[in-house]
């Protein structure tokens, strides 16, 4: 193989696709992998495994940016650029990822 030189543009379009196959799963939003394992919907484990895929997806793509000195950390929220980083999903991760300020709200 001779040598290739990865495309900047490339990379920020699968870094792309892989952020919102992972929004789309912590949306519980159809994804490719449901055309892939469509009898797992019937099992309840289903979505947890379907999220840790599409995490996987995303930190391995974050991963080449970072080995090809390709920034990718300006794509995310700084609070999902921290998620990232700590390469754990946790609870935290799967609430916290839109940083929306569902406050209770109050009675009067």
């Amino acid at each position: 193989m001779g040598n290739i030189q990865p495309s900047v543009e490339f990379f920020a379009h699968k870094l792309e696709d892989a952020k919102v196959h992972f929004e789309r799963a912590l949306d519980c939003k159809h994804t490719e992998f449901d055309d892939l394992y469509p009898y797992m919907i019937e099992h309840p484990q289903f979505f947890w495994y379907k999220r840790y895929v599409a995490w996987s997806e995303l930190l391995t793509v974050v991963k080449m940016c970072e080995e090809l000195e390709i920034p990718w950390a300006e794509r995310f929220t700084e609070r999902q650029a921290e998620y990232v980083r700590g390469r754990v999903m946790s609870g935290k991760v799967l609430d916290d990822w839109y940083e929306t300020n569902d406050s209770m709200e109050h009675v009067g």
